[in-house]
């Protein structure tokens, strides 16, 4: 399954030289509006915008669409991904996927992503959905490849993956269509949170339909290998009665790097994300207070994993760089 994803992947990240616009507009890309990565790329534009920086923030499809897109000549400087995309592009032995992940620096770690599956009540545990229809998310989405990687190392085959948007498999799962839906996004997420309001007078008509549904638990020692655990709880939903054990991954601020010489303005865009990322520690206290909730669980200095770390962001990440070059100048001059 691996293999076959990673070579219908290296076709769709097949990308010319990324250029930017010159108009010293950083772009952002996200996910669906209904999601975390939206509501924090709007809070970052907020920040950026006192900081006298114009920030655009884009929708996406998600994870694997936005390093898409920061690999393009499509404006979109940075944006959020989760952590388990750039390590599944990292083992990748496909040449296109590896350049692709060379050209991505870590600017800040964030937070964790608890996965969500919505299923039926008759699916009781996650190897349930060994032949049933479940809605993994719309190609190019990172809740597609978490779905993808968790099957993969689970060992199970759905009867059919179907690749719909996060709010179309959620109603059709709602309505008996589909068995489970996979979301992976930080809690609360508005597309669920939004099911509460199923329970309101107006919308007794679909009251039924909710107590047909729960979240699975997803507590595996095989996915606790490679995910953290975490939980999904009322307080998050008050349509859950008691707490769902889950996995989560972590989401990560990413940049295309700037640092290298062979893209036009690249020193610009080195110096405004420079100055966005120093807007955004300065404002961190202000995000965590007013910001969305799971501003309250970022550690802008947190494990960055194997990635490197931008150097228009990280001083030791730009003095290991100089060194770099200090060391292949020296070699260059000194051949014999």
């Amino acid at each position: 399954m691996h293999r076959r994803f990673f070579a219908a992947l290296a076709v769709f990240l097949f990308l010319p030289m990324a250029v930017w616009a010159t108009d010293g507009t950083l772009g952002i890309v996200t996910g669906p509006k209904t999601g975390t990565y939206y509501a924090f790329g709007k809070d970052i534009a907020q920040v950026a915008f006192s900081a006298g920086i114009d920030v655009d923030v884009k929708a996406s499809e998600g994870s694997i669409d936005n390093i898409k897109r920061i690999n393009s000549s499509e404006n979109a400087a940075i944006g959020i991904v989760q952590s388990d995309v750039l390590g599944f592009l990292g083992r990748s032995k496909n040449p296109e996927s590896m350049r692709v992940a060379s050209n991505l620096r870590i600017i800040f770690p964030l937070y964790g992503e608890e996965v969500h599956v919505l299923a039926r009540n008759e699916i009781k545990s996650f190897a349930d959905l060994q032949g049933k229809k479940v809605a993994i998310g719309e190609e190019g989405s990172g809740n597609m490849l978490t779905s993808i990687n968790l099957f993969s190392m689970m060992n199970i085959t759905p009867g059919e993956s179907v690749k719909i948007a996060p709010a179309q498999g959620v109603v059709a799962v709602l309505k008996g269509e589909l068995d489970a839906a996979i979301f992976v996004g930080g809690k609360p997420v508005r597309l669920f949170k939004n099911l509460e309001d199923l329970s309101l007078p107006e919308n007794q008509k679909y009251a039924d339909m909710l107590s047909q549904v729960h979240f699975l638990p997803l507590d595996s020692p095989k996915m606790l290998e490679e995910y953290k655990p975490a939980e999904i709880t009322s307080a998050d939903y008050s349509y859950v009665p008691k707490t769902v054990p889950t996995v989560a991954v972590q989401a990560v601020l990413v940049s295309y790097n700037f640092s290298q010489n062979n893209g036009q303005n690249n020193g610009k865009h080195c110096q405004l994300l420079g100055k966005l990322t120093k807007a955004i520690r300065d404002a961190l206290p202000e995000l965590k207070q007013k910001g969305h909730p799971k501003w309250k669980e970022v550690n802008l200095d947190g494990d960055s994993g194997l990635w490197k770390k931008d150097s228009c962001v990280w001083p030791e990440a730009q003095k290991a760089s100089a060194d770099a070059d200090k060391a292949g100048l020296m070699q260059i001059l000194e051949k014999k």
